[in-house]
């Protein structure tokens, strides 16, 4: 599915989000700058978009995996063009058994990518394995708003306005439903947070943003 919106996919996502998913994607990365890490690797990467926002903050290395090589292409062209190819590198691998050493990383990011997961704990435990004691994993998720009249603005256009708007410009007939089914299903705030306890992360908090719409969640190995 994501192979097949690869080429429309950053539109959308602007366009679909009214740009805010910038503003949340620059909260991740002052998180991050706190901690000054070295070496990050960004899960579910997609077309690299975090990635090459994480470059601001002068790490030695950045890598980027996916599964969906036609977004890693995508991502590929941008990095290029942004001249940052000696920095950021992009490479197929599967966010459940990644391939890299355990503790091997300062960092760990992902954005709009751990409901993807099609086993949650394991992705997460994936995380926590390859970070260095003391690294830091900062994720970025959709949230579903639980205040009137957010709530029932945001379900009418998840529901309704969204896929057919996404339907429309990717010409892809099923993925801008999968986001919103993907989106509920996903155990946000709190019970997020207890995914993460469960697989040693300490230290760990949620932010939630623009009225609960998007979280952000930290935690320490």
């Amino acid at each position: 599915m994501f192979n097949n919106i690869a080429g429309r996919y950053d539109f959308l996502n602007h366009f679909l989000s009214v740009g805010i998913d910038y503003l949340w994607r620059k909260k991740v990365i002052r998180i991050l700058k706190l901690h000054n890490p070295k070496k990050i690797l960004d899960v579910a990467t997609g077309t690299a978009d975090l990635a090459i926002e994480t470059a601001k903050i002068g790490p030695d290395e950045v890598v980027g995996v996916d599964i969906a090589d036609q977004m890693l292409e995508h991502g590929r062209k941008k990095i290029s063009k942004k001249k940052l190819d000696e920095i950021i590198i992009l490479e197929n691998g599967d966010s459940e058994a990644l391939r890299f050493e355990s503790n091997s990383f300062d960092a760990v990011t992902v954005a709009f990518g751990v409901r993807n997961f099609e086993n949650l704990d394991q992705g997460l435990r994936e995380m926590y394995r390859i970070l260095k004691p003391g690294g830091i994993a900062v994720i970025l998720e959709f949230s579903n708003p639980r205040k009137f009249p957010v709530k029932q603005l945001y379900d009418f256009y998840f529901k309704n306005i969204l896929p057919l708007a996404g339907r429309i410009i990717s010409k892809h007939e099923s993925a801008y439903n999968y986001l919103p089914e993907s989106v509920g299903a996903f155990p946000d705030g709190n019970n997020f947070l207890e995914h993460m306890h469960s697989v040693k992360f300490k230290n760990t908090s949620a932010w939630p943003l623009t009225f609960g719409i998007a979280s952000i969640y930290t935690g320490r190995k």
